[in-house]
């Protein structure tokens, strides 16, 4: 496996907007596109007194992401998915060759 970056930021930082919380606590999301690292695999994530291990963490560019991907993230497809990011960050342009990185996650069970 290759060598990660250091974080950018933290793992609390991961996700905060309040409607993914609500879809991560839901089930419906199980991963999060960020440009820098915010956790590595085996990190522990909490939301509401919920805990959630990173199960992997790997690059992608914006361009690779499918319906699929989209779902992971919560959404319905990557229209609504690209809709979402771009309403969030008006300024940024979508570029397809822009790289992510990506963190899968899966809810710790007792």
């Amino acid at each position: 496996m290759n060598e990660l970056p250091e974080k950018t930021c933290s793992i609390e930082r991961l996700v905060t907007i309040p409607e993914d919380v609500a879809k991560v606590l839901d089930g419906k999301k199980m991963a999060t596109r960020r440009n820098g690292v915010y956790a590595y695999p085996d990190e522990i994530m909490v939301l509401n007194g919920k805990e959630f291990k990173i199960d992997k963490l790997y690059q992608q560019t914006l361009g690779e992401m499918t319906d699929e991907h989209a779902a992971q993230e919560g959404y319905a497809n990557m229209d609504e998915y690209k809709q979402s990011i771009l309403a969030l960050h008006p300024k940024m342009p979508w570029i397809p060759k822009m790289t992510v990185w990506v963190h899968e996650f899966s809810p710790v069970t007792e």
